[in-house]
């Protein structure tokens, strides 16, 4: 008695190579999109690191600045302060400002000097906005070539 291989069995390898030639026009068409969306999530990753570096060099810059009244008029000491916080965030702009308010009403802050707080003393803010322009990595059509990502920081100067 000879065995034969059932019939179906002959079929297999001639659907098995259509089917992984069906594969393989399929990962062609994918792979680029998926290339895409690997790129864009890493460029969203990156955006997001920077604005966290920002953010953090306006902290740290507001944190010099509060130590004394003379460290909240230390421009040079807090743009240093911001720039030690973030050394990879390019382009890093500090901007500080004081801002003073009444300590009988703090949450409205005024210009400084704070003139007519009758029955409180003045209260000394320093005001910290930190800006840095990210470029991408790849320049994709109809998006910006530069995004800007900003950090604010608000503290009360200590005062002696």
């Amino acid at each position: 008695m000879k065995f034969e291989a059932a019939p179906f069995a002959r079929k297999i390898p001639r659907c098995m190579s259509a089917r992984s030639g069906q594969s393989v026009a399929e990962m062609a068409l994918v792979t680029p999109l998926l290339l895409l969306m690997l790129v864009g999530t890493i460029e969203i990753g990156r955006f997001a690191y920077y604005g966290i570096e920002v953010s953090s060099a306006a902290r740290a810059g507001v944190q010099f600045g509060a130590q004394s009244l003379a460290d909240s008029r230390d421009l040079t000491g807090i743009t240093q302060a911001a720039q030690n916080d973030a050394p990879e965030v390019p382009e890093l702009n500090v901007t500080a400002r004081d801002r003073c308010a009444c300590s009988n009403s703090p949450a409205s802050l005024v210009g400084c000097p704070a003139f007519g707080c009758a029955p409180g003393h003045a209260l000394v803010f320093l005001q910290v906005d930190a800006t840095a322009n990210i470029k991408p990595l790849f320049p994709y059509p109809g998006l910006p070539a530069k995004f800007a990502a900003r950090g604010h920081a608000v503290m009360r100067v200590a005062q002696q």
